[in-house]
């Protein structure tokens, strides 16, 4: 910068948008400003990196150049987050650096998603030191991690002549015809790639491994790229793994020695036929997607958000809503398929569903008569559905196979069976594009049952949330509940992050356009901006009630002043608000026009009485947010605060926080945390005027509704603290056993669910109700089959049994405390 300062030059170094790409400052970028220097006429006040064609003022960017030393092996790896693709290649520089005297480089960028999003591995390995920090554009070695990415981004970008390209997939050479497109196949043959497959999804299921297939595919990157020699790497590899996994105990090793075995063993290489150079590029069929879609989303999707221009997007920054169904990712190994010989149409499977990504169908027999020959029905159970169809539905490319769906089905013989996601699609993608043709029954059931809310839109669909996520089934059903009239003050985690993954987001609109309003402000006062959000509508609706009032003492038509009326006693009153808004709406609009009219009907949106939400996670609620909600629920105002308990910061790697308890194993708890959890319920509930509720999905869905909607509906403040396993927590199950997990927490006495509602209170009834039962002696055996406290009783025993002793005397005791609240004789109290 010095030789700018020299020459008045003010430069605006721009390398790539924040979330769009993978762009830094590369040496084309640094050759295109000392080459504008050079000019006769130079350019001042511009952008590199970046096409502005609004302003104009980028620099010409020439084609890459790569600096690296002659010699060097680069690699680049696509990996699914939670493949342990990433900490694969962490492996791998560990030992080509320790165990050569090779120099060793990795650089790592993920997509904002949680696990299931797209990771992307930068790795150079080379005799001289490597002075580059830019990414591997130049690469020797390229490997495909997940099947589904041939369709979804330009995988071979920059592979080098004679280079080796490595996939993970099912298929056999005669399916890379048809599976692989056109241009990818071209591309494989005209730069002479060696073309290797292997099923390491097969390989990792067959050795025990279920999805891990890191082990597989890190042999092979040895096998292939040639680095070092191969024996010496398998040999390490092994060494690596009797390192890793030797505490956890001989089957472990044995399965992961078993995968590079496996891997070795069944790496297959592809005979590329002389045909593929010929190939031309399929026809794109005609999207009828809207332009935003088509034009910003897909190639920000694409990994080409880099290459758009300034004028693609809108100057006021605003992304539209509903945009998450246009991904279809499709990168699940496993996806559910309804068997409907044994449903019994509970809905419960959809209830739980994370990703919303299986609904309840009902159609008439009339709406059926073009339906695809698979698409399956069953007579509608409930006397309000009789005579219609029921079907459920599976959206096969927005899941992402964590099976939670099928593990909770009641049914005697479960309805769901989990089924690779390849025999599925043929038949599942025609049966949902007919679904989608089908009007919404959504007024026929009540939403406030488990199985009637399954049949409202979800407004929360097809989030970035990892598979089985614990927190997003919660907010989901809330927004089958409230979503039309919610306004939602989100804090930063994991929340934020599966809820506005640019370019799209999960929030949406129901069939009349209407859907939860949604922001983000800082980690750290999500609650004070719910607060003044609050406070701004609540302002807003006084000054529509007064100019109503004025109108009602002007002269208005009979029938206007009657609605009227009946608004303002009811604009409390989320259902009567919404109808009597509505009336006086329409009554305005056939009303001789004045003034004030003009300005009520202007102030048409806030008729419907909203629901006002604060979410985010425990790091936030019990920690570093903690003054924003004890304020905000200490004002009084009517406002509901949602808390979804990982008992870990889930969002920023795992660390510990408040509600973190008492011997579990955390970042910056190592030895397992030394105090216990911070019981926030019992402390709001001090004020007397806050509604509290302790909910467990899985443990007790009713309880949870119950809970939610009382709480919604309480003229005053109210926290809803919901048990929410996580990825970090290390469930041995897996997670495709969280909601299980949301049970055992409850049966256990590990988590206690339980309402405060103060209204019981003024009827002189006690506002406390314990909804779970004495702990059933289980407590232990549930610690123990989550890593979180595992991992502690392998590194100390001693102090395992101390903290887990103490943790299960602490929660028969908090119990206690609980039952003694509940039994408490509230009769003529007030």
């Amino acid at each position: 910068c010095t030789a700018f300062m020299e020459s008045g030059m003010s430069p605006v170094i721009t390398a790539g948008r924040y979330g769009l790409g993978s762009k830094e400052f590369r040496p084309n970028m640094v050759k295109a400003v000392f080459d504008n220097m050079k000019a006769a006429g130079p350019k001042n006040h511009f952008n590199v990196g970046i096409e502005d064609d609004v302003t104009n003022t980028s620099l010409a960017v020439g084609p890459e150049m790569d600096t690296t030393p002659a010699g060097t092996v680069q690699c680049k790896f696509w990996g699914l987050g939670a493949d342990g693709t990433v900490g694969a290649n962490k492996q791998a520089i560990k030992i080509i650096g320790d165990k050569t005297d090779m120099y060793a480089q990795g650089y790592f960028a993920y997509d904002s998603k949680k696990s299931g999003g797209i990771t992307m591995s930068h790795l150079r390995f080379g005799e001289k030191p490597i002075q580059s920090t830019y990414l591997v554009t130049s690469a020797d070695f390229i490997a495909c991690h997940n099947s589904s990415y041939v369709h979804q981004y330009d995988l071979l970008e920059g592979i080098k002549e004679g280079g080796t390209f490595l996939i993970n997939s099912p298929w056999s050479a005669e399916d890379m015809e048809k599976e692989l497109p056109a241009e990818l196949r071209r591309t494989i043959a005209e730069k002479n790639l060696k073309f290797y497959t292997i099923d390491a999804v097969k390989i990792a299921a067959e050795v025990g491994l279920g999805g891990r297939i890191n082990m597989v595919m890190q042999t092979a990157f040895f096998k292939l790229a040639d680095v070092i020699p191969f024996e010496d790497a398998v040999a390490y590899l092994k060494e690596s793994i009797k390192k890793a996994y030797g505490k956890k105990g001989d089957k472990i090793v044995n399965m992961n020695n078993a995968a590079v075995d496996q891997a070795v063993a069944n790496l297959v290489e592809i005979n590329v036929p002389e045909s593929w150079k010929d190939l031309t590029d399929e026809d794109v069929a005609v999207s009828d997607d809207p332009a935003f879609i088509t034009d910003v989303v897909r190639p920000i999707l694409a990994q080409k958000g880099d290459n758009l221009p300034v004028s693609a997007f809108e100057p006021d920054g605003l992304f539209p809503l509903s945009t998450s169904q246009y991904e279809k990712r499709g990168v699940a190994i496993n996806v559910p398929e309804w068997l409907p010989e044994n449903c019994i149409q509970c809905n419960q499977c959809a209830f739980v569903c994370p990703h919303a990504a299986i609904r309840p169908v009902l159609v008439s027999e009339e709406e059926l008569k073009d339906a695809p020959e698979s698409f399956v029905t069953i007579d509608a159970k409930g006397k309000e559905i009789k005579g219609l169809k029921y079907r459920m539905q599976v959206y096969t490319q927005d899941c992402l196979g964590c099976g939670n769906c099928a593990d909770i089905c009641p049914a005697k013989t479960p309805a769901l069976e989990m089924k690779p996601i390849a025999s599925q699609l043929p038949t599942e993608v025609p049966n949902l594009d007919f679904a989608m043709t089908i009007p919404e029954k959504d007024e026929l059931m009540t939403r406030t049952s488990v199985k009637g809310s399954q049949f409202q839109r979800p407004l929360l669909e097809f989030s970035g949330a990892c598979s089985g996520c614990g927190e997003t089934p919660y907010v989901k059903v809330i927004t089958q509940l409230f979503g039309e009239r919610m306004i939602i003050a989100n804090a930063t985690g994991c929340s934020s992050i599966w809820g506005a993954s640019a370019p799209t987001t999960p929030y949406c609109t129901n069939k009349n356009g209407h859907g939860p309003t949604w922001g983000n402000s800082l980690f750290e006062d999500a609650a004070e901006f719910g607060y003044g959000l609050e406070m701004g509508v609540s302002h807003r609706r006084d000054k529509l009630a007064d100019l109503v009032t004025e109108a009602v003492e002007a002269d208005v038509p009979a029938e206007l002043e009657a609605d009227m009326k009946s608004w303002l006693e009811n604009k409390d009153n989320p259902a009567l608000s919404e109808e009597y808004g509505q009336k006086v709406v329409d009554g305005i609009y056939g009303a001789p026009q004045t003034e004030l009219l003009a300005e009520i009907a202007d102030m048409e949106d806030l008729f419907t009485k909203k629901s006002l939400w604060v979410f985010g996670g425990d790091g936030w609620a019990y920690d570093i947010g903690f003054g924003g909600v004890d304020h905000v629920l200490a004002s009084g105002r009517d406002i509901n605060i949602l808390v979804m308990d990982t008992e870990v910061y889930s969002n920023t790697g795992g660390q510990s926080s408040k509600a973190t308890p008492l011997g579990s194993i955390a970042k910056f708890a190592a030895g397992g945390k030394n105090t216990g959890k911070k019981d926030l319920g019992r402390m709001m509930m001090s004020y007397g005027y806050v509604y509290v509720a302790s909910v467990s999905m899985g443990a007790n869905k009713q309880q949870f509704m119950k809970a939610i909607q009382e709480a919604e509906a309480y003229p005053g403040p109210s926290l809803v603290i919901c048990y929410a396993p996580c990825i970090n927590q290390g469930i041995r199950k897996g997670m495709g056993k969280t909601q299980r997990e949301m049970k055992l927490a409850v049966d256990s006495g590990y988590w206690p669910l339980y309402r405060f509602n103060p209204m019981l209170a003024d009827e002189g009834k006690n506002p406390f109700v314990l909804e779970s039962k004495a702990p059933d002696g289980t407590i232990q055996e549930f610690m123990a089959g989550e890593n979180r406290y595992g991992l502690l009783e392998r590194l100390n025993p001693e102090v395992s049994k101390e903290y887990r002793a103490k943790i299960e005397k602490d929660y028969n005791e908090r119990y206690e405390i609980l039952k003694h609240m509940a039994d408490a004789d509230f009769s003529g109290s007030k």
